[in-house]
């Protein structure tokens, strides 16, 4: 379940160059504070995915709410994290 909504959250991310830095910025709307920025679109794709899969594990350990994606709702997780 877990694997899914990261999958289904990078899905969505959106990502456009900083031109002025020659860099690539990404970010998950909705995921306040799930951030990027890299020099290679795959390097900001994989620091965007490891960024989410954080602030996710710090929801859940703090019982912070996570929005719900593609259906997916993390909130009612029984097992520990």
């Amino acid at each position: 379940m877990l694997a899914s909504y990261l999958d289904q959250a990078m899905e969505i991310a959106v990502y456009e160059i900083i031109e002025d830095e020659g860099t690539y910025w990404g970010e998950i709307p909705g995921l306040q504070g799930v951030w990027a920025r890299h020099q290679t679109l795959e390097g900001c794709r994989r620091e965007l995915r490891e960024a989410l899969s954080d602030w996710v594990a710090l929801r859940l350990r703090l019982g912070l709410p996570i929005p719900e994606i593609a259906g997916i709702d993390l909130n009612h997780i029984t097992q520990p994290v």
